[in-house]
């Protein structure tokens, strides 16, 4: 039996039951938050195997010559096709990151990374199911219509809640959405592998890193201890203050590789803090998925952290 990894199950039990009992408290404060952003969220439309008109668009070489519409054609120069609306539902895959690192909470902060990422999840998936889309839970559940999806989820996230930063993507298919609310403090490889398997499965993604405010503005000074949550490796810094400017510009460094691995595949990249209102995120979530137009990097204004610290 390996003994490093046997003797983790301790920590990773507590987690699980902390999860666990957490759930139903942070399912009522996500539906208090999914009220507040329901106004105007509703289903998406776009071209498909529909009977309603949706648009003209010209005409691509190759197509078979039955979908030309010959009388609109015929007013210019140009062939056209006539789309149709398709206004069946969309499969939309949710995954909050319940890893270690997510357990982190300041002073700064009413509730940790984890929770946040959980409410958060479950206010989407009760905004979306209301709105008649299909919800799953990566790697967890099969993608349901029902109106009462977020307490499915929340009820599989009781019995599970080990802490993997990112699932297995088999099960997503061409044209789903994928929404991962995490703190993206994977190593970057790791993360830029998932993101491009999921995107070669023909998935379109939006990835909602979730930090602390002081992980944004590190305000530490003077004699401080940093233990890593993941690996249990302690360091400690003889004056804190300054380790700042470096931690900051590494920080950026790695939301600019982020921004590089997203944008070409036009997904979206959301920056949220834990001290700014759970409803920022869903709005700027509700934008994406309902607009064509992908591949946006969104940072939520927060307050002055730094003023707060000292």
């Amino acid at each position: 039996m390996d003994a490093p990894a046997d003797a983790h199950w301790p920590a990773i039990l507590r987690d699980s039951r902390t999860v666990a009992a957490s759930l139903p408290d942070l399912l009522v404060e996500a539906r208090r938050i999914a009220v507040t952003v329901a106004a105007g969220w509703h289903g998406r439309r776009q071209p498909g195997p529909g009977e309603t008109f949706w648009q003209f668009r010209p005409f691509v070489p190759g197509e078979p010559a039955q979908r030309v519409d010959w009388r609109r054609s015929a007013r210019d120069d140009h062939l056209y096709v006539r789309e149709l609306e398709w206004e069946a539902a969309h499969t939309v895959w949710l995954w909050a990151d319940l890893s270690p690192s997510m357990a982190f909470r300041s002073n700064l902060a009413p509730g940790s990374k984890r929770d946040r990422a959980l409410v958060l999840l479950l206010a989407l998936a009760d905004l979306l199911a209301a709105s008649g889309e299909r919800i799953g839970l990566l790697d967890l559940t099969r993608p349901t219509a029902s109106r009462g999806a977020a307490e499915h989820i929340a009820t599989t996230l009781s019995h599970f809640a080990e802490p993997i930063a990112l699932p297995k993507t088999a099960a997503v298919k061409r044209f789903s959405d994928v929404v991962l609310f995490a703190d993206l403090l994977d190593p970057i490889d790791v993360l830029e592998d998932w993101v491009r398997k999921l995107a070669a499965n023909g998935a379109r993604g939006h990835l909602v890193q979730i930090l602390d405010p002081v992980e944004e503005t590190f305000p530490f000074a003077g004699r401080t201890e940093f233990l890593d949550p993941e690996s249990g490796l302690r360091v400690v810094a003889g004056r804190a203050e300054t380790w700042r400017q470096a931690y900051i510009d590494r920080l950026a460094a790695r939301r600019e590789r982020l921004a590089r691995i997203v944008d070409p595949l036009g997904w979206t990249l959301i920056i949220h803090h834990t001290d700014r209102p759970a409803a920022e995120p869903l709005l700027a979530l509700h934008h994406r998925l309902t607009e064509s137009d992908h591949g946006h990097v969104v940072l939520m204004n927060r307050s002055d952290t730094a003023e707060a610290a000292r």
